[in-house]
């Protein structure tokens, strides 16, 4: 089974990708020359096994984390791992702008109060 994918770029620009559903997000982009690294990061990074949180990614309608880092960033309005996504249709993703990590949600709760960090 198929998925379309929307991918925003941080200017803005959008694109549909399509890809099996269930895939891995992060291969999906990649295979689509489109990197969700950090530009430090596109050639220093974990390779997918989600301990690096370079390829954080923001997703609209989060699914429920299934990795203990992702569930993380989710409590606390980080990134989403986008090696710890599965595809499903209709998913809209943005890719952020970005040095090696994103910066928080500064509406999301957590020990900070709501604060937002500087990109980083």
């Amino acid at each position: 089974m198929t998925a379309t994918i929307t991918v925003e770029s941080p200017d803005g620009e959008r694109r549909e990708l399509t890809a099996d559903a269930g895939a891995v997000l992060r291969d999906v982009l990649l295979a689509a020359d489109i990197s969700p690294h950090g530009r430090y990061a596109r050639s220093l990074n974990c390779g997918g096994r989600g301990i690096c949180a370079t390829c954080g990614v923001r997703v609209a309608d989060d699914p429920e984390p299934e990795h203990w880092h992702d569930d993380l960033a989710d409590r606390f309005g980080y990134p989403r791992l986008s090696c710890q996504l599965r595809v499903r249709d209709g998913m809209v993703v943005r890719l952020l702008d970005k040095r090696v990590w994103g910066s928080r949600d500064p509406g999301a709760s957590g020990p900070t109060g709501g604060e937002g960090e500087p990109e980083g």
